[in-house]
């Protein structure tokens, strides 16, 4: 994620952590990571691309996301996106030419179900058809059954304050995998369930406790059901790490689903920002956030991420299910920074973890194309870069990243001789306090 929920949830924590408990710090101590060799992720590591469904769809039906951008007259217009709808065998065809194996996508909920009586065949045929490109092109679907948008019938019932909320939830997803299954996906079940939390509270006035119990139980129903219905089924419900402030704000959720979770599913962006600056309003509130692309942006703190994991959840495997670097409006960045870097960073990170005996399986980079950033266009993710605004034929432009990552993939990671762009911060920037008792350096 990767929206300005980075700071929004920690504004968030100073309300939803009086609502909900505190998982515990786990205890269990790794070896100080030095400069240590780092080798290849091996060939059996799940290189991969991310998008959701109404980010990057267009065409959209009626649903919560759609109120939500007609209450907030200064957010952009959604229009049609970058029109993944009709442009999904190109943009699959990218893909299949980084040779990545995984093509990570949304099922919409309500493009299936346009009211609680009724449901839409040509809504199926159309992930019918996404699906099969995805596997004709050689890659394996990572399906995600809610990316925080549902239809409008499910909201005038309440959304997530509607008791039903969970049942209806069920209804459309157990068909969402009985319709799948044979397909062999990968499944995430709830994106970023803590961001779509704060969402929700602050755009349908939920009550977040409830909403965390609710999304919970959603998640370990549909977990059991997708293991009856598929056979060795992966399933993981991602969440969106926030460094220095992890247990606190995911620790709860964790507590939650923890048990239900076939690997973990790590989404991670940016490095520590002090609370001071992100809730420094006199009543609490956040201040108004900076540009994403302003964030501080530190790859090695997505060892300390894995690290976290690794130490809650011994031995189980981690997949990076996002990653990537915002730019504003497809601009180079004030620091010089480019995508390739922060990409050829990263995967340096994530060999030095796999090299300290963190479980490293997959990776995943956000997003193949730029999209609707949950308000705005303007900050560009995408590994090809397309002008929403401005341009009406949407234009897949590469960026300086693709060549890299296609590079990575073929190498199954960088070379050995490879050393970061962007040296390790203050480790007081990173992720504290384990940033600090084990700082990380480089040769």
């Amino acid at each position: 994620m990767r929206t300005r929920l980075h700071r929004l949830v920690l504004a968030g924590v100073a309300t939803a952590s009086t609502l909900l408990p505190v998982a515990a710090v786990g205890s269990a101590t790794p070896p100080a990571p030095t400069a240590a060799a780092h080798g290849s992720l091996g060939e059996n590591f799940m290189w991969g691309v991310a998008a959701s469904g109404f980010q990057s769809e267009g065409h959209a039906p009626d649903s919560n996301w759609e109120r939500y951008i007609q209450n907030n007259p200064d957010w952009d217009r959604y229009r049609n996106s970058i029109d993944f709808r009709s442009r999904y065998p190109n943009d699959i065809a990218l893909a299949a030419g980084l040779g990545v194996k995984v093509f990570r996508i949304g099922i919409e909920w309500a493009r299936l179900q346009p009211t609680p009586d009724t449901w839409d065949e040509n809504g199926f045929a159309f992930y019918d058809s996404v699906i099969d490109t995805i596997l004709e092109n050689g890659m394996q679907p990572m399906l995600t059954l809610d990316h925080w948008v549902y239809p409008g019938w499910a909201l005038d019932r309440g959304g997530w304050n509607n008791p039903g909320m969970v049942q209806d939830w069920l209804t459309n997803m157990r068909k969402v995998v009985d319709r799948y299954a044979s397909r062999n996906p990968v499944w995430v079940t709830v994106n970023e369930p803590v961001a779509y939390i704060m969402h929700e509270v602050r755009q349908n006035d939920t009550v977040a406790d409830h909403m965390l119990d609710e999304v919970a139980q959603a998640h370990n129903e549909i977990y059991d059901y997708i293991h009856q219905v598929q056979r060795g089924a992966l399933v993981t419900s991602n969440v969106g790490y926030v460094a220095g402030a992890e247990n606190k704000v995911n620790g709860p959720l964790m507590e939650r689903i923890g048990a239900k979770l076939d690997f973990i599913g790590v989404d991670y962006y940016f490095g520590y920002e002090p609370p001071s600056n992100s809730v420094s309003q006199p009543d609490g509130s956040a201040a108004a956030p900076k540009g994403m692309w302003e964030l501080p942006v530190r790859p090695e703190g997505i060892y300390y991420a894995l690290q976290h994991y690794s130490e809650k959840f011994p031995g189980k495997p981690l997949w990076v299910v996002e990653n990537g670097m915002p730019t504003e409006d497809g601009k180079p960045r004030a620091d010089g920074y480019t995508r390739s870097d922060h990409l050829r960073d990263t995967v340096y990170w994530l060999q030095r973890a796999k090299a300290d005996g963190m479980n490293v399986v997959g990776y995943n980079y956000w997003s193949l194309t730029d999209n609707y950033e949950w308000s705005s266009y303007t900050p560009r993710f995408g590994l090809f870069t397309v002008d929403a605004k401005s341009d009406p034929n949407l234009k897949r432009t590469p960026t300086d990243a693709v060549d890299s990552y296609r590079r990575i993939v073929a190498s199954n990671g960088v070379p050995s001789t490879y050393v970061p762009v962007r040296l390790p911060s203050d480790c007081g920037l990173v992720d504290p306090p384990a940033s600090c008792d084990d700082p990380v350096t480089v040769p």
